[in-house]
């Protein structure tokens, strides 16, 4: 009974390690992806199919990406017209 315990502990040890292969999330950051249109959107459509596949940490990133994209730096400031539209 002594010796079953140590060994029970170490195969139970031994199935909780780390994976051997690096998660994309862990390579990819949200710069790369926004300079890279093609990928992001090969991403995107990954993350919208198979999202538990890639993770919640990489779907994330891919969506500030594609935000990062579409706003931009947000420098440009809103300036309204100076006249009011006529409907």
């Amino acid at each position: 009974m002594k010796q079953i315990v140590p060994l029970l502990l170490v195969a139970t040890l031994a199935g909780c390690g780390q994976s051997d292969s690096p998660r994309q999330a862990d390579v990819l950051t949200v710069e790369e992806l926004a300079a890279d249109p093609a990928r992001l959107k090969e991403l995107r459509q990954q993350c919208k199919t198979e999202r538990a596949q890639l993770g919640d940490v990489l779907c994330n990133r891919v969506a500030e990406a594609t935000n990062q994209r579409f706003f931009g730096e947000g420098g440009t400031p809103y300036t309204p017209p100076e006249e009011s539209p006529r409907f």
